[in-house]
């Protein structure tokens, strides 16, 4: 797995796993919809944490920033 996120891209899904979290845990959110956002904020989490996101792969996307020769 060649990586594929840059650090912002990591803070962004790290703050929307929590945003989403936080409206569970406060009852915001319940239901269907609790379940679906804590699934999608379970894969933000894991896709921070190994800096890869399979579903940049067939668009070619890349967030990493490119190092400088």
């Amino acid at each position: 797995m060649k990586k594929n996120m840059g650090s912002t891209d990591k803070i962004i899904r790290i703050i929307l796993a929590v945003v989403i979290a936080a409206l569970y845990f406060t009852g915001v959110i319940n239901g269907t919809i609790a379940i679906i956002g804590l699934v999608f904020a379970a894969i933000f989490i894991l896709t921070s944490f190994i800096s890869f996101c399979p579903l940049y792969l067939p668009f070619g996307l890349s967030t990493l920033r490119q190092k400088t020769k």
